[in-house]
């Protein structure tokens, strides 16, 4: 297939060191344009990335009708007017997570999705290990899987962060804890009825630094996690069967330059001493990523996780605020 032709949002620091330098590693990928609203800054990033056009405003490169798809790395505040803006232009989006603040934010972007591909930016349900780790499940390789465990943090204390500033959707829950979120939802292949919350604040940001959740996915299983913004970085993911365990190493920062592994434990011995690795090869999982989005937009390919998907995802991180809020159960609705 013809690779797509791809314009970059803003030359944001996940897209500049991450996602883009991954994406321009796929041959179904052509990223032709990078856009900012400093066009020296785009320049730079066009420069330093080989990529031919730098445009020093969003619009101008929306206009461009060379460009098919999207990447929409912005603050969160952004992800919806301007995903909106490029649905508008006829551009296919990928927006990097979470593709809006609330879910009622989120629901405008339903019409447009009718006319252009619209998809979250989770690249981590495109690398192998978290695909063998379902295959896993799925054959029953764990027994029955009960309980999900995440743990994913950081340090940043950053006044001017786009992440510690809750006006333009900054906190863990929003950064972070939406990995957990799509965690249970993909290892259960099921979505949660109900979540109960506990967070903790910093005092002088007023972002959520400390978010901990239960959620019930129904017959016994649950989901916890707790995700951190100031606190040593440390990132796993424990899936618990009953007869076995698979425990994912770097879940999420998944490196693109080196072999990955996951450890799979019946339990024999204690201490882990029964685990054996499966190891994986050297991939980029945002190359994957934009890959998978590209082939959709070809046709070459279904789009496993499109809007539907990522309202949900929005829905459920509402509950786990409202809970939060009210220290007590909140339903999870699965329908609008």
């Amino acid at each position: 297939m013809q690779p797509v032709r791809w314009g970059i949002l803003s030359t944001a620091k996940i897209g500049r060191t991450k996602v883009v330098p991954g994406m321009m590693k796929s041959p179904l990928c052509h990223v032709v344009a990078v856009a900012s609203r400093n066009e020296e800054a785009a320049r730079k990033m066009s420069s330093e990335l080989g990529i031919v056009k730098a445009y020093g405003s969003y619009e101008a490169l929306l206009a461009d009708p060379d460009i098919e798809a999207i990447y929409n790395p912005l603050p969160n505040h952004l992800h919806v007017p301007m995903t909106l803006a490029a649905a508008a232009a006829r551009k296919h989006v990928l927006c990097e997570k979470p593709i809006a603040i609330t879910a009622d934010e989120a629901e405008q972007l339903r019409q447009a999705s009718s006319q252009v591909l619209i998809a979250e930016a989770f690249m981590v349900r495109h690398h192998p290990q978290w695909q063998r780790a379902r295959e896993i499940i799925r054959s029953e390789g764990i027994g029955d899987l009960w309980s999900i465990q995440v743990i994913f943090s950081y340090f940043n204390v950053e006044p001017d962060n786009i992440r510690n500033r809750p006006d333009i959707g900054g906190g863990g829950l929003l950064d972070i804890g939406c990995y957990a979120v799509v965690a249970g939802r993909y290892f259960f292949d099921a979505e949660p009825t109900r979540t109960i919350a506990l967070v903790d604040r910093d005092p002088t940001y007023g972002v959520d630094r400390t978010t901990s959740a239960l959620l019930d996915f129904g017959n016994g299983r649950q989901l916890t996690f707790t995700v951190l913004t100031q606190s040593v970085p440390f990132q796993r993911i424990q899936l618990l069967g009953t007869r076995g365990r698979i425990e994912i190493e770097i879940p999420f920062n998944a490196p693109p330059d080196r072999r990955t592994r996951i450890f799979v434990d019946d339990g024999s011995a204690h201490g882990g001493l029964s685990a054996k690795a499966i190891d994986f090869p050297v991939i980029d999982q945002y190359a994957q990523q934009g890959a998978a989005f590209s082939r959709a937009i070809r046709g070459e390919g279904a789009l496993a996780y499109g809007l539907e998907d990522a309202l949900m995802n929005m829905r459920i991180l509402d509950a786990i605020r409202r809970s939060a809020e009210t220290a007590a159960w909140e339903p999870i609705s699965a329908i609008r």
